[in-house]
């Protein structure tokens, strides 16, 4: 990012198998995003509990593909889901409705994640803290704080994933997303 970021929230993981992923804005506390794991160590569900405000319940979809999940509020309602289109190409692609938002690996050689529009680029960042599980969360510009939990819940399953350097960002910006061939 070529600015500061307008929103900083940091992360404290606890657990092995199944983590708890406790979030920290500005002013402190804001809610626990808890991870659950089957048998086989995939994570099947994830709940982010804020201090104030509507649970998130993020539910695996039926498929192959890692990162295949919808988030629902508590009550029911949709509000986003993702897919990855291939298991070679690390791009997430997150909908909500509107225009798709990819998640891809941070550029060189960091552990983390981007988050990008189709037009307008980077929105946010993920960083991952060196030798630790914690990360720092970098919002560039406005953006819902649902969308901001869920791309941190699908970056917090592929970590290692990032740690191969990712796109140039000035060709992600002008990529479209992928999308599936009829």
């Amino acid at each position: 990012m070529s600015t500061s970021p307008s929103t900083v929230y940091e992360t404290r993981v606890s657990g092995l198998w199944n983590t708890r992923h406790t979030l920290l804005g500005p002013e402190g506390e804001l809610g626990t995003l808890r991870l659950r794991r089957n048998g086989w160590g995939m994570v099947v569900e994830a709940r982010y509990t804020p201090l104030q405000g509507e649970v998130l319940v993020l539910r695996r979809d039926p498929g192959l593909l890692r990162s295949q999940f919808s988030m629902w509020t508590e009550e029911g309602e949709w509000l986003g889901s993702s897919l990855r289109w291939s298991f070679r190409r690390r791009e997430i692609t997150i909908s909500t409705g509107s225009k798709p938002i990819r998640l891809v690996p941070a550029p060189g050689f960091r552990r983390g994640w981007r988050l990008v529009a189709p037009k307008t680029g980077e929105m946010a960042r993920i960083l991952n803290k060196p030798f630790s599980r914690a990360a720092r969360i970098e919002v560039e510009r406005r953006l819902d704080f649902e969308l901001v939990v869920f791309a941190y819940a699908l970056s917090a399953q592929v970590q290692l994933e990032s740690l191969w350097p990712g796109p140039d960002p000035r060709r992600t910006l002008d990529a479209e997303p992928a999308t599936q061939s009829a």
